[in-house]
């Protein structure tokens, strides 16, 4: 029941709080090992979060897991999204979607409980999509929200804190990325969500 509302039962990624206020925390996180899936959504009938059930068997949330030790894995909690590139289309190819020819990928990303320190510790996979690897130390940019995490929600997290951060005068080094405490059927009002912009 406590899901439902908003509690968060699993470990969550330490990290240190370098400044605080201003509508958002500037977040530095240690070096983390992660399980990624990159893929294109149409190939989830058109689901930006299709890759969540690769991951979710890769740890064994469904059974079996799928590595090879086979060994379950915690479940961790944010679930961490980006948009990838946009990959040109080849043609011929006949779509029912517009988008200008262009189509772009996500990438879903579970960060691996802390006891897996390398790349090399973490079960391998079975299902060649899902790759391991370690993420160095990593500082952000973080404003934390409420409710549903809609495109347009996103977009406008996104714009501000940018624009909060090249006026307090960060120097932002790539994309932002989502991330989601909360399993789908949280209520709105209680999930937990977050834009991460990394700076330097």
């Amino acid at each position: 029941m406590g899901m439902v509302f908003g509690k968060i039962a699993v470990e969550t990624p330490k990290h240190t709080v370098v400044k605080s206020g201003d509508g958002y925390e500037i977040r530095e996180y240690p070096p983390a090992v992660a399980a990624e899936v990159t893929y294109d959504p149409s190939d989830f009938k058109g689901d930006k979060d299709g890759g969540f059930m690769v991951l979710a068997k890769y740890i064994g949330v469904f059974g079996k897991p799928e590595n090879q030790k086979p060994e379950k894995i915690a479940m961790t909690a944010p679930v961490i999204t980006k948009e990838g590139e946009k990959i040109a289309m080849t043609a011929p190819v006949v779509t029912k979607e517009g988008g200008g020819g262009e189509k772009k990928t996500v990438t879903m990303q579970f960060l691996l409980p802390e006891m897996y320190k390398k790349a090399e510790d973490a079960p391998r996979p079975t299902d060649e999509r899902v790759v391991i690897k370690e993420e160095g130390g990593r500082k952000y940019g973080v404003v934390t929200f409420s409710g549903t995490a809609a495109e347009s929600v996103v977009s406008e997290k996104v714009k501000k804190l940018r624009s909060d951060l090249e006026r307090d005068g960060f120097k932002i080094t790539g994309d932002y990325v989502l991330a989601r405490y909360n399993p789908p059927w949280t209520l709105p009002p209680f999930k937990t969500n977050e834009v991460m912009i990394p700076v330097e």
